[in-house]
């Protein structure tokens, strides 16, 4: 056994499931399920199946100490499809909304009284479920039960999925048929690995998305092993991986993966990118810290521990000069993470798109780069930027016409006396709005920021006030910027 092999074996004995867990969690599948169908049968409504599926379900993928139940309960479409025939995308998507939202409280939620369960919740990005937590003697197990249309594969390949989550139990059978128990293992190694670098799921610390559980399972899928995906991680950006056997050429020539920095494409689906939503940045951070590992080789790379807080001791104050932070406190807890998520990381864009340059496309602050930390227990999201001329000039040669076009050239003289002739342009000096950053970041923020959060603080770096706050700037100053 090499040193490596070692590694992962005695990662391994900490990291799979137990027999007693997965036992119980087994008998509170069953618990639920029966549930379900008691109220379904007492309604009258019929269904196609109720399946665990996820990491704890089918997939039987989770690691140790990993409760949370996805339950899926398919209905046909053949009996639901004459009610949306013809409807436009939009009209079809807000049907589709009130029947799960219908079904939800009627029947799932009621489901749900008895006194082992707690706080059963409807909650929806796009798609309506319900989350529940299932109460035993020690644990608070989340539960999250969702409606889809059990479709066949070939009625996906042909038409593409009714809802966002049909795909779900065809990709939970794809990874039990297809993943051997040792890939499995593998595949808890990977998770492990990607949690320890806080670059997994929606919530990454790393980029707005993190690597997910299907993503790191066909990845597996795809390299055979773990050691052999290690060695050819860095490859992945230049790599596409297709089950369907297209050329680069050809999957160049899908609009939707044109943008994607990651191409993983998924074997239900041939139009769909499961990596489309994982970000450069948490790649880019991975694809370093396997590096590492391949040179010396360390359990602690599987460890995973609470990211550091930035010690501002150690920022000199050039340096620190250079760092903003946003502070904000979220006001509405039925506002998604994830809602919350995107909405701060577009203003973010805007803020860096509008920061880089003036109106006029000149340059403004230089470059500018952010990372946005979030814990939703505490409601707190801090964004911190780096920003390479914090301080400007009060004026700027703005650019006019070149000298070829007369008529604008005309134009340009009669507004601005003052103007100068260089590399074959008119060129007149402007006064700008903001030449200093914090002064631009306050005001823009205040003008967009969306009304669930309440601004805490907006400085220099070396003025924050939160510990989270401390942590977003670890993150962008160690894990970000050392990689673009």
């Amino acid at each position: 056994m090499t040193s490596i092999e070692k590694i992962f074996s005695n990662v391994l004995a900490d990291i799979v499931p137990t027999k007693k867990e997965i036992e119980k969690t087994e008998r509170i599948i069953n618990k639920i399920k029966n549930l379900l169908a008691s109220k379904a049968t007492e309604l009258n409504i019929e269904y196609t199946k109720i399946e665990a599926q996820g990491s704890t379900g089918i997939k039987n993928t989770q690691l140790k100490g990993d409760f949370d139940i996805d339950l899926f309960i398919g209905l046909d479409y053949e009996k639901y499809k004459q009610n949306y025939k013809g409807l436009s995308k939009n009209k079809l998507k807000k049907e589709l909304k009130s029947l799960f939202l219908k079904y939800c409280n009627t029947w799932i939620i009621k489901s749900l009284q008895k006194e082992s369960f707690s706080e059963p919740k409807l909650l929806y990005a796009e798609h309506p479920y319900v989350t529940v937590y299932y109460l035993t003697d020690h644990d608070k197990i989340k539960v999250d039960i969702v409606l889809y249309f059990d479709l066949t594969l070939e009625y996906i390949d042909r038409h593409g999925p009714i809802t966002a989550v049909d795909r779900s139990p065809w990709h939970g059978r794809f990874i039990r048929d297809n993943l051997s128990n040792l890939q499995k293992n593998d595949v808890r190694l990977l998770k492990q690995f990607f949690k320890a670098a806080h670059c997994y799921g929606d919530k990454s610390a790393v980029g707005k998305v993190g690597f997910i559980g299907y993503s790191a399972e066909l990845l597996i899928y795809y390299f055979g092993d773990l050691l052999t995906l290690f060695k050819g991680f860095h490859e992945l950006e230049t790599t596409p991986l297709d089950y369907h056997n297209r050329s680069e050429k050809e999957l160049n020539e899908i609009t939707h993966f044109q943008n994607d920095y990651l191409i993983i494409t998924d074997p239900i689906d041939n139009n769909r990118n499961v990596a489309s939503a994982i970000s450069e940045r948490a790649y880019k951070y991975c694809n370093y810290l396997i590096y590492r590992f391949l040179e010396k080789a360390s359990e602690s790379y599987f460890e995973i521990s609470a990211i550091q807080k930035a010690d501002l001791t150690k920022f000199d104050e050039e340096k620190i000069s250079h760092y903003f932070v946003v502070e904000l406190f979220n006001e509405d807890n039925d506002v998604h993470y994830t809602v919350n998520r995107d909405k701060l990381y577009s203003l973010a864009d805007s803020i860096k798109a509008t920061g880089e340059r003036e109106y006029s496309h000149d340059k403004r602050f230089g470059s500018i780069e952010f990372e946005l930390y979030f814990d939703d227990s505490l409601n707190e999201y801090d964004i911190v930027f780096y920003v390479e001329q914090p301080k400007i000039s009060d004026t700027y040669l703005r650019q006019g016409p070149p000298l070829s076009e007369k008529f604008h050239i005309k134009k340009f003289k009669e507004k601005n006396p003052n103007f100068i002739i260089k590399d074959g342009h008119l060129w007149t000096e402007a006064k700008r709005d903001y030449s200093n950053f914090n002064s631009f970041l306050s005001s823009y923020v205040h003008e967009n920021m969306p009304e669930n959060f309440k601004i805490t603080n907006i400085s220099n770096a070396s003025l924050l006030k939160t510990s989270l706050a401390k942590k977003a700037l670890y993150i962008l100053d160690n894990m970000v910027l050392p990689f673009i």
